[in-house]
């Protein structure tokens, strides 16, 4: 059916589209969709000690403003995580900011954090309690004094209402935001986490979401750090500033980050060697370029527990986790899989 309409919508601004998006799923124009394999117990797990349906989530991005999780969950999506939402509104970068590379299954993005804010997203999932498991994404706003302090102010404002919180240190459109990766800048702002959830007496799960392009040699540290200020898991990864070379699209060169296939391969390398430092102590939550059951596959084979799309459904619908699991689910079957979690980390599959 998305298939129909596809040509249509790309013809529309991306950002446009999205907006539009949005605006059906708070009407209800997309239905429930239809799941052969909901509930099927091969793709069973826990996230944070909370079931799931399924290992599948949908990427912070999407439902920056808390506007339509519950219409989300009617899509198939085993969590839902919202935002980045930032202490205050703000605008984001000017327009034009996102931009399609159709043929190579991408988008460019350098929005900038563009949200209502954390009180007008708090009040929405107040008012409107999720039927599923969600999380929060947290980022400082572009022109604060005290980056680490505006995601203690996120902490203290979702910390009762969100399943987990993710640290978005990662985002490559907030001006050296991603000097948050440098050991001694990295630890502070875990320490501070840290400090700040025993004040508030606080369980909410902490998340980080990684760059993809770090260093070799920060990826020890980093784990290090994850590991001693007890974070629970680790989203790897954000959007790339790299990988521009080999695209074909005119836009390839436009400011911002890079997601979809072109971030695949990136991605599983870093979640394998993430996965050998860490030795199951955090979950990893794998995204770039997810949209096939295959792909999927491939992040479990590295490392991955949970996997997070987001350009995906741009190029294949809203129907993409019903694909993903029908897809994923012969995969299994063919290797003789009970269930998905037997193979995370087994390259030899």
């Amino acid at each position: 059916m998305f298939s129909k309409f596809r040509n249509l919508i790309f013809k529309i601004d991306p950002e446009i589209a999205h907006n539009l998006a949005i605006k059906s799923l708070k009407l209800n124009f997309v239905s429930n969709i239809f799941d052969e394999n909901k509930n099927d117990p091969m793709f069973e797990t826990k996230l944070f000690g909370k079931k799931l349906d399924n290992p599948i989530g949908l990427a912070a991005g999407f439902d920056k403003n808390a506007e339509v999780y519950n219409s989300i969950f009617k899509l198939g999506f085993g969590f839902v995580e919202v935002g980045t939402v930032t202490p205050l509104k703000q605008y984001g970068n000017p327009k034009p900011r996102i931009f399609r590379l159709l043929e190579d299954q991408a988008l460019i993005n350098r929005l900038g954090f563009n949200n209502l804010g954390a009180e007008n997203v708090s009040s929405r999932i107040r008012l409107n309690k999720p039927n599923g498991l969600i999380g929060i994404n947290l980022g400082p706003n572009k022109d604060t004094q005290n980056r680490l302090n505006d995601y203690l102010i996120g902490l203290r404002t979702f910390h009762d209402i969100a399943d987990y919180i993710t640290v978005n240190i990662s985002s490559p459109n907030t001006e050296n935001l991603r000097e948050f990766h440098e050991e001694k800048k990295f630890d502070e702002l875990m320490n501070s986490i840290s400090n700040e959830k025993e004040k508030l007496n606080s369980n909410v799960p902490m998340v980080v979401k990684i760059s993809p392009d770090i260093k070799e040699n920060q990826i020890e540290k980093i784990t290090s750090i994850l590991i001693t200020h007890k974070v629970k898991g680790v989203i790897i990864s954000n959007t790339t500033e790299d990988n521009r070379d080999n695209l074909k699209n005119i836009s390839k060169h436009e400011k911002g980050g890079l997601s979809g296939k072109p971030l695949e391969q990136k991605s599983n390398l870093l979640i394998k060697k993430f996965y050998s430092f860490l030795n199951g102590k955090i979950d990893i939550i794998g995204v770039g370029g997810i949209d096939s059951g295959k792909s999927a596959y491939d992040k479990f084979l590295a490392g991955a527990s949970f996997l997070q799309l987001y350009t995906g459904m741009v190029y294949q619908g809203p129907n993409i986790v019903s694909k993903i699991k029908k897809e994923l689910k012969q995969i299994l079957i063919d290797k003789k899989v009970k269930n998905f979690k037997e193979i995370i980390g087994k390259s030899d599959y």
